[in-house]
């Protein structure tokens, strides 16, 4: 099947979203399928205000719509709610080309957190972009109630898997492991709404570790001059730091899932959080531990069996994930221009 991906997130930014996108793509790719990724690397773009790593595509619905005509699509996702999935949005509906959305981004809140905006006022775009999707793709049982509550009730559910360099078996991180324990570890954007600095002032003691880049780093550094701070971290070099850790500490409050979690539990190590959408979904008592104190969440974490992270880890698989993808799309019919 020839599948057209419109997503506003791609690389080379670094987040959740890109990582799922991107492990969809080969996944799809491996099961015989002809993904097309239509991304603001092919636009005219400007960096996002107060995000400069996210680059804003100028494009139309007709540039849009051209790509997927011409490619032949047999059925479109729209993954993003920014101004390429908008464009592909408004060409389908014209159209009258069925079409699925996803929710990946606690969209609402992130921007609430970077520009005091409403977030009642962010839930009407949200609710404008996804009320004429086929189906809505959502990656837990909690966000699917939550979108419900906002008016959003025709969702699928698509969850995560972890890459196969993920497991308790492999190399360590020697400068992890050289660091007093216990090592706490943090992967992923170094943002405003990722909460980053609630892990970085936990009292507990050990060796505070942040594996990621993004806007907020300088002011983190400054501010916290005793953590470690490694920068980007991918594949096996990224499972080494997961193996080193004695926990994974996601401070996170506006994750729809948290793809870092279940990479972490699949090298065995366990996860601390607060109990908010995403850690209530994807973690059990056997995996990590949530409180609303984080440094009590720690604790907890530190006295998980490492074996059974793992095996609760292992249960996410990105060919799961890509078939849940697949069932949900909508075969269309196109004409080859647009």
């Amino acid at each position: 099947m020839k599948i057209a991906i419109v997503t506003d997130a791609w690389a080379p930014q670094v987040n959740g979203v890109v990582r799922t996108l991107q492990s969809l793509v080969g996944e799809l790719t491996t099961m015989g399928h002809h993904p097309l990724v239509i991304a603001p690397d092919g636009f005219r773009s400007f960096p996002c205000p107060t995000y400069p790593e996210i680059r804003l595509a100028v494009a139309s619905s007709r540039a849009v719509g051209s790509r997927i005509a011409a490619f032949g699509a047999e059925a479109i996702h729209i993954a993003t709610e920014g101004p390429l999935g908008f464009a592909a949005r408004r060409w389908c509906l014209d159209r009258g080309v069925p079409f699925t959305t996803a929710y990946h981004t606690q969209f609402p809140d992130y921007v609430a957190a970077r520009t005091g905006l409403s977030p009642a006022w962010i839930w009407h775009l949200v609710r404008r972009f996804h009320q004429r999707a086929d189906a809505v793709l959502v990656s837990t049982p909690t966000i699917q109630h939550m979108l419900a509550s906002h008016g959003i009730s025709h969702t699928l559910p698509w969850g995560r898997g972890v890459a196969r360099e993920f497991t308790p078996d492999g190399a360590t991180d020697q400068h992890l492991a050289a660091l007093p324990r216990p090592v706490l570890l943090y992967v992923g954007r170094v943002a405003t709404e990722k909460n980053v600095a609630a892990f970085l002032a936990a009292p507990h003691p050990g060796s505070k570790v942040v594996v990621g880049d993004g806007p907020a780093l300088p002011d983190l550094r400054h501010r916290f001059p005793n953590a470690h701070f490694l920068g980007p971290r991918f594949g096996e070099a990224l499972a080494a730091c997961y193996r080193t850790a004695d926990v994974l500490v996601f401070p996170s409050r506006t994750d729809t899932f948290g793809l870092v979690m279940i990479e972490a539990l699949a090298c065995g190590t366990p996860v601390a959080a607060y109990p908010v959408p995403g850690p209530i979904d994807v973690l059990s008592s056997a995996s990590g531990v949530m409180d609303d104190d984080l440094t009590r969440a720690i604790a907890g974490a530190l006295r998980l069996d490492r074996a059974r992270c793992a095996a609760e880890g292992r249960r996410h698989s990105w060919r799961a994930s890509a078939e849940q993808f697949l069932a949900a799309l909508v075969p269309i019919a196109l004409p080859r221009a647009a």
